[in-house]
């Protein structure tokens, strides 16, 4: 695959960013550090750096597309990575594990995107993504008994996990990224 110096940098910052707010976080949960995750400049910080992952995911599988690789595949097993940080996180931090997170959005919006956003234009991949990102709004704001819908962005009542990130209304952001690639990658 040909490189993008553009996309490596963006990802590059994105992992440092990652990395520097989960090194705080771990501190602060370890008591070696005042840090307040859900502080809201913190609380932004951690969400504009997973929107930048998952924007990037999508443009990634758009130059990926290019390549003839088989997407399906590589998205099941990044999901099957995102089980394996739910079984560690149930272990050690049980009240807070991970359910739904950043590997299990990217790994299963992978696999939905592979089975039909790659056909369709930008300017629909855009729309679909406005939609899918207005329907989070009204969809946060339901909250189940059981957390059977926690997958697609309606949690239950109390639901708290140190990384959540539910198809609706992050998928939106994915298909930016597949949008924007088709758009300055065509």
């Amino acid at each position: 695959m040909a490189r993008f110096w553009e996309v490596d940098f963006a990802r590059g910052a994105a992992v440092a960013s990652m990395v520097a707010f989960n090194w705080l976080y771990a501190l602060a949960y370890l008591g070696a550090a005042a840090f307040d995750a859900a502080q809201p400049a913190n609380r932004l910080w951690a969400i504009a750096t997973a929107a930048c992952f998952v924007f990037l995911a999508g443009l990634s599988m758009h130059l990926a597309s290019a390549q003839g690789k088989n997407l399906a595949s590589r998205g099941a097993k990044i999901f099957l990575l995102g089980l394996l940080i739910t079984a560690a996180t149930f272990y050690f931090i049980p009240s807070m594990f991970v359910a739904f997170g950043i590997l299990h959005l990217i790994g299963s919006s992978i696999i939905i995107a592979s089975l039909f956003a790659l056909r369709l234009p930008a300017a629909v991949l855009a729309a679909l993504a406005c939609a899918i990102l207005a329907l989070g709004i009204p969809l946060s704001a339901v909250q189940p008994a059981n957390p059977f819908f926690l997958w697609l962005g309606a949690p239950p009542a109390g639901f708290q996990s140190v990384d959540y990130e539910p198809l609706i209304p992050w998928f939106g952001v994915f298909l930016f990224g597949i949008a924007t690639g088709k758009t300055f990658y065509p």
